[in-house]
């Protein structure tokens, strides 16, 4: 399954019309840069969450990743927290934190949607808010049904990134993140990747195991495209760099769509075959934090949907 991912995007970027990848720049950027300095994004333990339980902890990231999409908006959904404001998938860590450490339960079962409203209560209504609770009570009726109420137990023994990717999208349909590219099915699977790195790469280092995750190909989203075009790795074309500049939404599974993120998978996997014993999901989390760090100079492209 990660194979076809890497694979669909290659063939994507043979054909693509709008995208290309500047390797000339993306050449300079791997010379400039020491990716072996990267660290996993959660492992500055934000809120605590580190300090969970593991079994708590490895529920709470499957509800947490299968609802960690799509934030944009404007004005963009803000909550107010001990730290100060927060927004996107930090608003949403900090938000399903405090409603468990207040009592709530960790698998999100017996949540009404009146009580999910208000544990996502901020400046305005956080997009696609009945999709997340439709999600969310989808996961937990997945858990208690088939893993017999906890999803650590049903994947503790697992230790392979291929193995427990297949674990997660086989058995929660909100995990499939699939696009059609002409006639061809295209494969992302982001948020379930990102799942499963942070499965392992919490449990190597909380419970000292020995993992794999070396198969996992990057998690193509709307930020680390944009730090990718911003520095010049990635180029649009005219059409599309209107309207990604004026903020104009694009289609779901457009070729737009489609090339933006196949081009990021590309860019990563050319990374990995330039740089002595990296990770591809090592060099995903070095974007990403730079997206976190950099101010970004253009926009990302707005493209609303469950996936990421």
């Amino acid at each position: 399954m990660l194979s076809n991912i890497l694979n669909s995007c290659k063939s994507v970027m043979e054909k693509s019309e709008y995208v290309k990848i500047n390797y000339e720049v993306l050449e300079g950027f791997i010379r400039e840069n020491n990716f072996n300095l990267v660290k996993h994004w959660l492992s500055d333990n934000p809120y605590g969450i580190l300090d969970l339980d593991i079994s708590i902890l490895i529920n709470f990231l499957l509800y947490f990743e299968s609802i960690d999409y799509s934030f944009w908006g404007d004005p963009k959904w803000t909550i107010e927290s001990k730290l100060g404001l927060k927004d996107g998938c930090d608003a949403l860590m900090y938000s399903m934190l405090n409603y468990i450490n207040t009592g709530g339960n960790v698998d999100f079962g017996n949540i009404t949607f009146d009580e999910f409203t208000d544990m996502l209560r901020g400046n305005v209504e956080i997009p696609l808010l009945k999709e997340r609770y439709e999600t969310i009570t989808l996961v937990s009726n997945v858990v208690k049904n088939k893993m017999d109420g906890n999803f650590y137990e049903f994947v503790k023994d697992i230790h392979s990134d291929i193995e427990l990717l297949d674990v997660i999208v086989n058995n929660f349909e909100c995990f499939k993140d699939e696009r059609i590219y002409g006639k061809d099915k295209i494969y992302f699977y982001k948020l379930a990747q990102l799942l499963v790195s942070d499965i392992l790469h919490i449990r190597e280092r909380i419970e000292g195991i020995s993992v794999d995750y070396s198969h996992l190909v990057g998690c193509a989203d709307y930020k680390i495209p944009q730090i990718m075009r911003g520095l010049g790795i990635t180029e649009y074309n005219e059409e599309l760099s209107s309207l990604i500049d004026n903020k104009q939404e694009i289609a779901i599974s457009s070729k737009y769509e489609v090339e933006i993120r196949a081009s990021m998978i590309v860019v990563i996997d050319y990374i990995k075959s330039k740089v002595y014993n990296i990770k591809s999901i090592d060099i995903n989390d070095y974007f990403f934090l730079a997206s976190r760090l950099v101010k970004a100079k253009k926009p990302y492209h707005l493209t609303r949907n469950t996936n990421y």
